[in-house]
């Protein structure tokens, strides 16, 4: 083959990889605007079904519960489905939940599409990131693996402003219209970019089951339900700590949200460049930095100008994800579908647990600032089982050279 025509074919399949990954991104757009935009139509659903704002707070628990209980389900009963076909599935399943969340009649039946259409986010997740691995060298796993969380991040950063203002000028229904729509366009993307592998490894649902099984997978999930579990705290409850602590208006909230979303850009790529030099080690920097980031936050929060570069910080906790995504690839075995989502349910039991560790703190007269404090406390929380890990696959080691 000439130069000229490999240096073609180099340059189709670079351009062939990067489509493969603006694809997946795109879905990860679709997923993180729907699971983030409830906050923003608050006041667009209270007025719209005439309830109360924590029972919107139910309608984000729901997604949430969703995610959790859809993440393994999915991830074992399309273990035997080629990894296109599954994410193919996944984004139109998707795409019809949000549709159906747009034409909701009432409050209760927005509760079981909310729950429905939480099904498919982790395993979606899941299958992209082993797509995104698969297709890159094992120096830049990480690196393939936070461009397509990208999306994720630029949802935060676009998506929830752009749901909000939907809300605010049209309906909160246009906004999972929108949703459904850029769903189906990623159905059309991964059908048209992503070919079929035929050299994929195969699994079924028992070997899945039985490989996913393993100390190192569940500690891994632990420092992610844990470790992660500070953001969470904090961004929770930043709206009411920057009104009532900051002093700033309530026009200041929508910047402050963006700023996070800039910071959960930065800490995405971060994520993915330091697991590429560093491997699981990376983990318990990201923690140790998220531990002093949070320390940090409640003496940052008596200013806007330093609480705006704080709430940046906190948004670069999301490093967290690549890294630990990478590391269950390493350690899962034949349990790769079923451990990549599964962290994604993790991510959301930190959702859960941190807003609910910063709510027992702030209702025991603590104020909002302790949710700083607290959720300091999960990052060291999340590099204890970090050292236990570590611990336990030495053991591992030392028993298997034994043996």
């Amino acid at each position: 083959m000439s130069d000229a025509s490999s240096l073609t074919a180099h340059q189709h399949n670079r351009r062939n990889y990067a489509l493969i990954l603006f694809a997946l991104a795109i879905g990860g757009f679709a997923i993180g605007t729907s699971e983030f935009a409830m906050m923003g139509l608050m006041p667009s659903l209270v007025d719209g079904f005439g309830i109360t704002e924590p029972q919107v707070g139910h309608l984000i628990s729901a997604y949430a519960l969703g995610v959790v209980v859809g993440a393994p389900l999915l991830a074992i009963l399309g273990a035997r489905l080629p990894r296109r076909s599954l994410l193919l599935a996944l984004m139109g399943f998707y795409a019809l939940a949000n549709l159906a969340t747009a034409f909701a009649p009432g409050y209760h039946s927005m509760l079981a599409f909310r729950f429905i259409a939480g099904l498919p986010h982790g395993a979606y997740f899941g299958v992209a990131m082993l797509v995104a691995a698969s297709i890159s060298g094992p120096a830049q796993r990480g690196a393939a693996i936070s461009r397509v969380m990208l999306g994720l991040s630029i949802a935060i950063l676009v998506g929830n402003p752009l749901a909000t203002w939907l809300g605010q000028e049209l309906s909160w229904r246009y906004t999972f219209a929108l949703v459904a729509a850029v769903a189906v366009l990623t159905v059309a993307l991964v059908a048209r970019w992503l070919a079929h592998d035929p050299s994929e490894p195969r699994q079924t649902p028992l070997r899945e089951m039985r490989a996913f099984n393993t100390s190192q997978v569940w500690l891994t999930l632990l420092i992610g339900a844990i470790g992660f579990a500070g953001m969470f705290c904090a961004f929770s409850y930043l709206a009411p700590t920057l009104t009532a602590v900051t002093g700033t208006s309530d026009g200041w909230i929508p910047i402050a949200m963006g700023v996070f979303g800039v910071g959960s850009i930065i800490g995405n790529l971060a994520g993915g460049w330091l697991v590429d030099r560093l491997q699981f080690r990376a983990a318990a920097v990201i923690l140790s930095w998220s531990a002093l980031v949070l320390l940090v936050y409640p003496v940052a929060a008596g200013s806007l100008w330093t609480m705006l570069p704080v709430v940046v910080a906190v948004g670069t906790m999301g490093a967290l994800a690549p890294v630990l995504q990478t590391r269950l690839m390493d350690v899962a075995g034949e349990a790769q579908t079923l451990a990549a989502a599964s962290n994604h349910a993790a991510f959301n039991a930190a959702n859960a647990l941190g807003p609910w560790l910063g709510g027992l703190a702030i209702s025991a007269g603590f104020g909002w600032t302790s949710t700083g404090y607290v959720g300091a406390a999960t990052a060291v929380g999340g590099l204890l089982v970090y050292a236990w890990a570590r611990w336990d696959e030495r053991r591992v080691m030392v028993v298997a050279e034994e043996g």
